[in-house]
Formats: C-alpha cells, sequence, structure tokens
C-alpha cells in the first residue's frame, strides 16, 4: 500500500488573500499545516495548487520537503485525479492549507480506523473545524472524477462520495474524547479566524506542531476567544 498525504492550497481566496502564506510565530499557515503533516507517515508529501500559486508555494514546500503538483484552479477534484495518477498512491490523507493546527494524532487515528474498517472514506465526527483530515480510498476518488458532474462535486473532492453511501464504504466515528470540540473552529478562513489562531500560537507555540487537546483546553479557558467557534463541521 502506497499512502499519500495531499494538502490542497491556493492563494486566490477572496475573504483573506493569501492565507496560506500568513505568518504566525514559528511560521507561515501553509508551513505549520505542513509540519503537523510530517508527523503522519506517508510515501508521499504533496502541496496540490493552481498554477498561478506555484511560484509563491515553491519555497515553502521546498523548505518542508514537500513535493508540489499544480493542477485545475477550480476542479479540486481533477487535480486529486492527478496527483494520485503522477505519485501512483493507494490511499489519500486530505487536508487543507488553512488549517495551521492540523492534528497529526488525529489524523494517524483516523488512518489506523480506515484501515482496519477496510474502507473508502473516513473522518471523525466532532473534532474542532480545521483539526481533521478524510482518509479516501484512491480508486473511489478516480471513480468519483470519473462520474461527478456537479460543480461542488469537483470543488469538495469528498462531496460525490458522501452523496453516493450505496457505492462506498464510509466511516464517520465519533471524535476521540481527547478531541471532542464541535464547536471549536481554528481553521483560518476570516480576519477573525486569524485573530483567533495567533492567539492560539502565540499563547501555546513551543517550537512544533500544537496538539489539538492543548488547543482546546485553551479555547475552553478562553471564552471570548471562543465565542465565535458555533459552526459545526467535518474538520
Amino acid at each position: 500500500m502506497r499512502t499519500g498525504i495531499f494538502v490542497q492550497v491556493r492563494l486566490g481566496s477572496t475573504r483573506l488573500p493569501g492565507k496560506a502564506l500568513l505568518a504566525l510565530p514559528g511560521g507561515t499557515v501553509i508551513q505549520h499545516v505542513m509540519r503537523a503533516l510530517r508527523e503522519v507517515s506517508a510515501d508521499v508529501h504533496a502541496l496540490l495548487t493552481d498554477a498561478g500559486s506555484l511560484a509563491a508555494l515553491r519555497p515553502a514546500a521546498e523548505a518542508e520537503g514537500f513535493a508540489l503538483l499544480a493542477g485545475p484552479e477550480e476542479d479540486v477534484l481533477g487535480r486529486y485525479g492527478m496527483a494520485i495518477r503522477r505519485f501512483g498512491v493507494s490511499e489519500v490523507i486530505r487536508a487543507t492549507g488553512d488549517n495551521p493546527l492540523t492534528s497529526g494524532r488525529l489524523a494517524r487515528g483516523i488512518l489506523g480506523l480506515h484501515r482496519a474498517e477496510q474502507a473508502e472514506l473516513s473522518h471523525y465526527r466532532g473534532v474542532p473545524w480545521g483539526s481533521g483530515v478524510e482518509v479516501v480510498d484512491a480508486e473511489a476518488l478516480l471513480a468519483a472524477e470519473r462520474d461527478a458532474r456537479l460543480p461542488d462535486e469537483r470543488e469538495h473532492i469528498t462531496t460525490f462520495l458522501y452523496r453516493h453511501p450505496e457505492r462506498f464504504r464510509i466511516v464517520e466515528p465519533a471524535a476521540p474524547g481527547y478531541a471532542d470540540c464541535a464547536d471549536c473552529r481554528v481553521t483560518v478562513d476570516t480576519p477573525d479566524d486569524l485573530e483567533r489562531v495567533r492567539g492560539i500560537f502565540d499563547a501555546l507555540y513551543q517550537g512544533g506542531p500544537i496538539e489539538i487537546d492543548r488547543v482546546i483546553a485553551w479555547l475552553r479557558e478562553h471564552p471570548a476567544a471562543a465565542s465565535g467557534c458555533r459552526e459545526p463541521a467535518v474538520g
């Protein structure tokens, strides 16, 4: 089995332009994503982007030991199909470039469950938004790439799979106790998100990835910072 960790990232955000390259203590948003995922064993670690973002992302990718692949701007599912074929992987850990508090511990946990259950798509329910990943069978993603037609099914790579549970074995366990906080939001999509995440890094960053149990404890101790964390999500 050959595993690929693929981080989708581009710099064309309208709500928070260039957010992947915004500075946090110790590095940029995308550097912290990559460093967290370096704690997960895989055959390939790669950023999947578009042609317009390629040059700006190259220095960070090279510094963190990630491959870099450019594909369609809007057809993210097509971008993943390209990566599966280019790198020859049989399973994909999907992460996004606006989640600097991605949890390596959660990623390792859901990967183990995915394999044990012989699933085709797996993710934890109830983890903080921005901390989790999805694990997807490469053949299932290639089937989605072939059959998905709707724009949202091309932009969001697992939407087609979730819409067809009769075709794909989907495993959605509840969050482990150390990461159970469905109301928590630690992604970076808006200026308020950036302020919250910078507060977390200012308080907790010690030179390496910040694990999610410490993040949740800090949010619970700082209800003003956590007050915007009220939007449920897969993670």
